[in-house]
């Protein structure tokens, strides 16, 4: 079993040490000078979890990936416990890349492998899009 700490720090600050030791300060007040809150990590949980697919999937295809940004955006619901309701993101990449390559590996990651958009996709109805880019963009 997997095991995270969270301690409170003082007003609405926390500080969660994750299973692997690294650590994450949350702030769920209302100014976040201490960090994210919590629910908007989950944005970037799975930006990061697709986009390491997408990166090794694309490596595996042998393409020459030399630039991936993702945009991640989501509404939530307006009755507590106000979950994640729409997610889009956004692939821009670029490199020199089939458009087959790309849309398969984000359909993979999307489909198959990223565990954050499973779980995320439970309550989001989640949506992408890409656009590859000329070198350098």
């Amino acid at each position: 079993m997997h095991t995270a700490i969270v301690k409170w720090m003082g007003d609405e600050k926390f500080l969660a040490t994750m299973p692997s030791g690294k650590t994450v300060q949350f702030d769920a007040g209302h100014t976040h000078e201490g960090g994210p809150n919590p629910m908007e990590t989950l944005l970037g949980a799975l930006g990061a979890c697709t986009s390491v697919d997408v990166k090794l999937i694309l490596e595996k295809k042998r393409q020459n990936l030399t630039s991936l940004e993702l945009s991640v955006s989501g509404e939530r619901a307006t009755e507590p416990p106000q979950v994640w309701t729409k997610i889009e993101i956004v692939y821009r990449l670029s490199g020199t890349l089939d458009e087959k390559a790309v849309r398969d590996a984000i359909e993979l990651s999307q489909n198959k492998y990223c565990s954050v958009a499973a779980m995320l996709g439970k309550t989001a109805k989640i949506t992408y899009r890409y656009e590859i880019l000329p070198s350098g963009g």
